[in-house]
């Protein structure tokens, strides 16, 4: 494909999942097992991701061992490192990148993750994101004192609020409210730090935060659902949205309608960015790429991979043949766990009449994102063609093995991309918003006492 001759450039994300995100990826002989959570390991990624000019490393997290919990630790691995702990050691090693982290609004509480997340933006210089879920497994209730997981749009309706308390408690110290006048001492202006006071459906709490006003005036805000309640809530609350799809069709669609729904929330487009992920391996030529996915594809155990689509569809397959079709399965909207990954697994099984087989092998590797096997230059082409055709804009890069998953991208891929004018050579900014492109929102308490003065 040809050079980019416009102003628009891709977002890139770096995704550490485990020793990578192929569920196979521990027994792939290079990858470094020995690396698990080593501050060591994770810095090598962080300092890759930033050599590459990458916005942001991502970090998810699932506060629940999948199930069967045997099948899971035996063949598995479930380990997972907490985000903000990690991300706050990450933070002293790397100087610009960007550092998001994953935490419930299902299971947390907004002045834990107000407090936590404004703290990691402070130590970072202003390069903190927090990616904002509705835990979607429902074991996860018995891990924190519940019996039954929230209803999906009871979840949904808590986090919409979660993330308004969040948002206030960001904003109830205002820009310009440290004093620090040793003379008089006087160390803050009581008039620009503002209680909340908020009484909600699920929240009570009066503020304000014990953290002053952060470097980028709130961290940036990532939502990852896509299903329709998701995209109403990401339209009103998300600056960045994580997402999975197969075809260039629908990510087209998604991005449209996503897109097209910030008006009604007086948010331009440009305010919000999509970056669905990508699994790539790369070879020095497409045959080369195709058998390392295939060796990767071998050390996936028949069990392990029908586990992982199971616990996907929440549906028991073991009285199905592998290499028949997927029954009868319920509509989306009958389900209690994640939505919109249920129906892109369905979609792709009924689209690409996939065997049960043929669809654990499509999920093993991604868990539902794409899937690319190809040499550099094929890997840019179809990252370009998503890009320019406005099904994205940018991409959360899935490394299948670490830390040569990363490493090739980098070396290979990213070079690539910058020939065309499709990324940037060095960053412009030293904070996450400037890496995006992002203006820091208004603060509402600040825009109140404004509008109270005239």
């Amino acid at each position: 494909m040809g050079t980019n001759h416009g102003q628009r450039q891709l977002h890139l994300g770096a995704f550490i999942f485990g020793v990578g995100h192929h569920i196979a990826a521990w027994r792939y002989p290079l990858t470094d097992t020995d690396g698990l959570l080593k501050l060591d390991f994770y810095k090598r990624f962080a300092q890759t991701a930033e050599r590459g000019k990458f916005d942001l490393v991502f970090i998810e997290d699932i506060p629940v061992l999948p199930e069967p919990l045997n099948r899971a630790v035996q063949y598995t691995l479930p380990v997972r490192a907490e985000p903000l702990t990690l991300l706050s050691a990450l933070a002293s090693v790397t100087k610009k990148i960007g550092l998001v982290g994953t935490v419930s609004t299902t299971y947390s509480e907004p002045f834990h993750v107000a407090r936590k997340f404004a703290s990691l933006d402070h130590l970072s210089g202003g390069r903190a994101g927090w990616n904002a879920v509705t835990t979607s497994m429902e074991n996860t209730a018995k891990n924190f004192g519940r019996d039954h997981h929230l209803d999906h749009s009871l979840r949904y309706e808590r986090a919409k609020e979660f993330v308004d308390v969040v948002t206030a408690l960001w904003d109830s110290w205002e820009e310009g409210a440290l004093v620090i006048d040793k003379a008089t001492g006087q160390f803050a202006d009581p008039d620009k730090v503002h209680e909340i006071n908020h009484v909600g459906e699920h929240f009570s709490v009066r503020g304000p935060l014990n953290v002053h006003r952060s470097v980028q005036g709130r961290p940036v805000v990532v939502q990852a659902g896509s299903s329709t309640t998701g995209q109403a809530f990401a339209a009103q609350t998300a600056e960045v949205v994580f997402t999975a799809w197969q075809t260039l069709e629908e990510a087209q669609s998604f991005y449209a309608s996503l897109k097209g729904q910030l008006p009604a929330y007086g948010r331009s487009p440009d305010e919000l960015k999509i970056l669905p992920g990508v699994l790539p391996f790369i070879g020095a030529t497409e045959e080369e790429a195709k058998a390392k996915e295939a060796e990767f594809q071998d050390l996936v155990l028949p069990a392990v991979g029908l586990g992982m689509v199971q616990n996907i569809l929440r549906v028991d397959l073991s009285g199905y043949p592998l290499d028949g079709p997927l029954p009868e399965l319920p509509d989306a909207t009958e389900i209690n766990g994640g939505k919109s990954r249920y129906q892109l697994l369905l979609d792709m099984a009924r689209r690409e009449q996939l065997t049960i087989r043929q669809l654990i092998h499509r999920v093993t590797g991604a868990r539902g994102h794409r899937t690319i096997a190809g040499t550099p230059v094929q890997i840019a082409d179809q990252l370009e063609e998503w890009f320019v055709n406005k099904a994205c804009d940018g991409f959360n890069i899935m490394p299948p093995y670490l830390p040569g998953g990363l490493d090739e991208f980098v070396d290979l891929v990213i070079p690539e991309l910058q020939r065309r004018g499709l990324f940037r050579s060095d960053y412009a900014g030293t904070t996450l918003r400037d890496h995006l492109g992002l203006a820091e929102p208004a603060n509402r308490f600040a825009q109140r006492s404004a509008t109270s003065v005239h």
